[in-house]
């Protein structure tokens, strides 16, 4: 009987094991996607002036040299509006899309730090 007992322990320690790497799993995409949208907004915004909505392009690259692909780029005047998409691949739940949304330009006070 004390058989049947351990294993039934070990299967609800695993079963609970897996869900705290799936949660954190996400956890992790989800930041790592935020981190993407940022830098992705700021490489825009930072280019914005010179180059409008080309700047979007470099955006890209951007976004993929962070592991994650600009969904939309939207530039009006110094400020950069973007939506970047990642794919995560989590225990349990298969291949989910998580998105961020980051927006950088000027802080409008008009002066340099």
């Amino acid at each position: 009987m004390a058989t049947v007992w351990a294993v039934a322990v070990i299967g609800v320690l695993w079963t609970v094991a897996l869900g705290f790497v799936t949660v954190g799993g996400a956890r992790v995409v989800r930041h790592r996607t935020q981190t993407a949208a940022d830098l992705t907004a700021l490489a825009v915004a930072a280019q914005a002036v010179p180059l409008g909505a080309d700047a979007c392009r470099q955006g890209e690259a951007v976004a993929a040299a962070n592991g994650a692909r600009l969904e939309r780029c939207a530039v009006v005047g110094p400020v950069a509006d973007v939506i970047v998409a990642a794919d995560a691949h989590l225990p349990l739940l298969g291949v989910r899309t998580v998105t961020a949304r980051a927006r950088a330009g000027p802080d409008g006070r008009g002066t340099p730090p």
